[in-house]
C-alpha cells in the first residue's frame, strides 16, 4: 500500500499554504516600517507613567511579600526555634541556619530550649515566594511590605539575625499577611501554641 494514498489528517484545523507573491510595495517593506513608526510617534502623546521615586511612592499591595523579619512574641523572645523548616521549603536554597541550646541565663532572649545561634538569608538568592512563611509551624517568619535595600557588594546582601530580627521598640506589624483562619487560631488560649 502506497504512503501517500493513506495520508491519516490528526486535526480538522489544517491550512494550505500558498506561496503567494508579494506586491512591490510588500517587497520594500514600507507599510510595515510605517505602521511601526505610527504606533512610536502614538507613545509621544500618551501620559507619562514615570514615578518620581523617592519623593512619590507606588502603592503596594496589603500583602506584598518583601524584605523578611524574624518575629519576637509578646515577651520579647525570639519565636524561631531553629527547626529549619524554612530552609527546607525554601526553592533557591537562601536560607542557611546553626541551631543551639539555650542556657539558663538566656530564658528571656529564646522563647524555646532549642534557638537558632545562626540565621542568615541570602537576599541575592531569595525569590520571595513566601514559602519560608507557610512552613514557619511558630510564626516566626514573615515578609514585610519593607523593601530591600540597594548595595554595592554582594556580602552586604546575605542578612543575618542582626537585620532581621524586629527590635523591641519598632514592632512589625504583619497582621495583614495573615489568614483569619490563623488569626482565630491565635486568639484560642486553650492551644498550647498560644500560652
Amino acid at each position: 500500500m502506497n504512503q501517500d494514498s493513506t495520508k491519516i489528517s490528526l486535526t480538522n484545523r489544517s491550512k494550505v499554504v500558498s506561496n503567494k507573491k508579494m506586491t512591490f510595495m510588500e517587497r520594500f517593506y514600507l507599510p510595515a516600517i510605517f505602521k511601526g513608526m505610527m504606533i512610536t510617534f502614538s507613545h509621544f502623546f500618551k501620559k507619562e507613567v514615570t514615578i518620581q521615586y523617592p519623593e512619590v511612592k507606588r502603592p503596594f499591595s496589603d500583602i506584598y511579600r518583601g524584605l523578611h523579619v524574624l518575629k519576637l512574641d509578646d515577651d520579647g523572645r525570639e519565636r524561631c526555634t531553629a527547626c529549619g523548616l524554612c530552609a527546607l521549603s525554601c526553592p533557591a536554597e537562601a536560607i542557611t541556619m546553626v541551631a543551639a541550646e539555650r542556657t539558663e541565663d538566656e530564658k528571656d532572649l529564646y522563647r524555646e530550649e532549642k534557638y537558632a545561634k545562626t540565621y542568615e538569608i541570602n537576599m541575592l538568592r531569595c525569590i520571595f515566594c513566601g514559602d519560608c512563611e507557610s512552613a514557619c509551624p511558630k510564626e516566626a517568619i514573615f515578609l514585610t511590605d519593607r523593601l530591600v535595600p540597594s548595595e554595592y557588594k554582594r556580602a552586604k546582601f546575605v542578612y543575618g539575625k542582626d537585620m532581621l530580627v524586629e527590635k523591641k521598640d519598632a514592632r512589625v506589624d504583619i497582621s495583614k499577611r495573615q489568614t483569619p483562619e490563623v488569626l482565630a487560631f491565635k486568639n484560642d488560649k486553650s492551644k498550647s501554641h498560644n500560652k
